[in-house]
């Protein structure tokens, strides 16, 4: 059995060879890519970002009388431009510090 096996690695081109290895690199790439997409971090400074790019743009564009409500300041750029700053920085908390990938299951089934 193993002759055929042997066989059949031989007759494949080298990128299909059936390697352990490089099936939990894959593995694990794809559990960190999961991970990284589902982090709160990301989907909190995404909206941030959105959120703080149209009330700045807003407040670009205010009238005088919306300014003159706000006692003279430019509360919708202000409230942007904090906005738009947070939203980056969380971004960059998450690239900066990525999360793990979750243990495969069954790696600690608790025997």
């Amino acid at each position: 059995m193993s002759e055929h096996s042997d066989r059949d690695r031989r007759q494949r081109p080298p990128h299909e060879a059936h390697d352990p290895m490089v099936e939990e690199t894959e593995e694990e790439r794809s559990r960190s890519a999961a991970a990284r997409l589902f982090d709160i971090r990301r989907v909190i400074g995404g909206l941030f970002v959105a959120y703080g790019v149209i009330v700045g743009l807003i407040g670009l564009f205010d009238s005088q009388a919306e300014i003159d409500k706000a006692q003279g300041v430019r509360i919708n750029l202000w409230a942007g431009l904090v906005m738009l700053v947070f939203g980056l920085l969380m971004l960059a908390w998450q690239r900066i510090s990525p999360p793990e990938a979750p243990a495969p299951p069954g790696d600690d089934d608790g025997r």
